[in-house]
């Protein structure tokens, strides 16, 4: 049989690339990488999760990008202005090209956030505010908004721009249905003006990246490194993947377990890097149906009663969690987002105690006296120690009478799951690309009221009035009257426990040791910034 398309096309690539190294084949310089769990699409706006993000950021450009200090700087866009106060000017840079060619104008951009805005997207909390993209020139974009967006740059960086006509040619003009499982030309292909092209794609075996010589970016940012080839092969098996290291097989584990980390500071040609992240863990519940799907409570539901979830709040003891399961590694927390997030408020990061008795107390106030049982969903390869602390947090729970069963499984199927609202309790990871409040309350507190962006990953359902109030109000205020709002939302988060916030997490990344590369708070491997010695 022939080749498919797909696979003539990626063999041309690699071919292309080898040709182009085989003079200078002493200058090639190839990263071996791993972590637990791969990208479950290639599509740029199908899945707004850092293990999508980490592979994409590498092959697609969005107008914003982000500095190592993940301050904003200029991308795809050389310049932007607030004309009115809902209209803003995009200025795109001269000479950028897709990998396959198409010369980027202003099109390819309006087409992009057009994309981002469809209903498949899970992208839309970065463009809820547009109301729609026009081409003044080639090289001019405006974005016309509903209402006045203060943040609308930081929300852009996250948002990748793909080209119109080679959308157009595979049938992919919006974004891959994942909640159907949907096959599509972009779940495997992708066509950026990054600073690396897609050479091969075997979904759960291994990605492979070749760098882009014609990136714009290698003159512009002046600090570029030398990595021509990236080998990304997830390696679900923690002792596996440092077995891999440590025998020289991988060059960089994005996760490096944590009661490895003390052996890796002190193996020979290997190094760790550590620093928090820009991620909070935290339970949520199922708030909104009137019986849960994986309880034996029948006719009613126990997480309406904010006594309920007080009570499985008193009931985990986190510096446990935090001394044995995360061995340090963590930032125990009572609040939704870390300090580095615009809008924190020391004083409202506080926790409820651990305290079995009151939790048995409050159960038997909310007339579970001998408790229930229920089923803890969580992702198994997703968060450090992830599936560990949700066997702590089942054990502690069982304790005071809410008889949990765990459901781990990998990440693909439990984004799957929850996406379609087919859970009563589970664990999440919230990172905040935006380094803004309002980023954070939309997505997860917002009612889901068929607005772009509000509630979008809000699982649990939640809903309160007042909640809402404030988070239109950070939508649309700003100074002190925005940091209200925020400081109000953030205490009412604390009061009506939609969630269980456990820690924000810190990462280590593990390399050999003649690697270099910035140690990021978004927990994204730059590549374009790695040397390699």
């Amino acid at each position: 049989m022939g080749m498919r398309a797909g696979a003539v096309r990626r063999t041309a690539v690699a071919l292309a690339v080898l040709a182009m190294l085989g003079a200078g084949a002493a200058e090639a310089k190839t990263v071996r990488w791993a972590a637990s769990g791969d990208p479950n699409t290639m599509d740029p706006h199908s899945q707004n999760t850092g293990t999508v993000t980490m592979v994409l950021q590498q092959i697609y450009d969005p107008l914003v990008k982000r500095n190592q200090d993940l301050s904003i700087a200029p991308g795809l866009a050389t310049e932007w202005r607030q004309e009115e106060p809902t209209r803003w000017r995009f200025l795109l840079r001269q000479g950028v090209t897709f990998h396959e060619g198409e010369t980027l104008t202003a099109e390819d951009v309006v087409f992009s956030l057009q994309r981002a805005l469809q209903p498949t997207s899970n992208f839309g909390i970065f463009v809820d505010t547009i109301d729609r993209v026009a081409a003044v020139d080639e090289r001019t974009v405006d974005i016309i908004l509903k209402r006045p967006d203060p943040i609308l740059p930081n929300k852009l960086a996250s948002v990748f721009i793909m080209s119109k006509t080679w959308s157009e040619k595979h049938n992919a003009t919006r974004p891959q249905n994942t909640r159907q499982r949907e096959e599509m030309f972009t779940v495997r292909n992708t066509n950026g003006t990054g600073a690396y092209r897609l050479a091969s794609r075997e979904p759960d075996v291994r990605t492979v990246l070749a760098r882009n010589d014609g990136w714009w970016g290698w003159s512009v940012e002046g600090n570029g490194g030398n990595v021509t080839e990236i080998v990304y092969r997830p390696i679900a098996s923690d002792a596996t993947r440092i077995a891999a290291l440590l025998s020289g097989e991988v060059d960089f584990v994005l996760d490096p377990p944590l009661q490895d980390l003390n052996r890796l500071r002190n193996a020979s040609g290997v190094k760790v890097l550590e620093g928090p992240e820009v991620r909070t863990l935290f339970i949520a519940f199922d708030t909104q149906r009137d019986e849960l799907l994986y309880s034996d409570v029948k006719g009613r539901n126990p997480f309406k009663d904010v006594r309920v979830r007080q009570a499985l709040y008193h009931a985990i003891d986190i510096q446990a969690i935090h001394r044995t399961t995360m061995r340090g590694q963590s930032v125990v927390t009572g609040t939704l987002f870390p300090e580095q997030v615009n809008g924190y408020v020391k004083a409202e990061d506080v926790r409820l105690p651990h305290d079995a008795a009151r939790a048995r107390a409050l159960l038997t106030e909310a007339g579970y006296p001998q408790g229930f049982a229920v089923t803890l969903d969580c992702p198994n390869n997703r968060y450090i120690n992830d599936e560990q602390i949700c066997q702590n947090i089942a054990a502690m729970w069982s304790r005071i009478g809410v008889r949990t069963t765990l459901k781990a499984q990998p990440l693909a199927p439990f984004f799957a799951q929850i996406q379609r609202d087919d859970t009563s309790v589970y664990m999440l990871g919230w990172g905040v690309p935006t380094l803004d409040a309002l980023y954070s309350f939309q997505s997860l507190l917002a009612t889901r009221n068929g607005e772009q962006g509000d509630g979008i990953w809000n699982y649990g359902r939640y809903s309160n009035p007042r909640m809402d109030a404030l988070i239109q109000r950070m939508k649309s205020e700003t100074g002190e009257a925005r940091q209200a709002a925020i400081t109000e939302a953030l205490r009412l988060y604390r009061e009506d426990v939609p969630h269980i916030p456990l820690h924000h997490q810190m990462i280590p990344w593990a390399m050999r040791s003649n690697i270099q590369i910035p140690h990021m708070a978004n927990n994204q491997p730059y590549f374009r910034w790695a040397v390699v010695n």
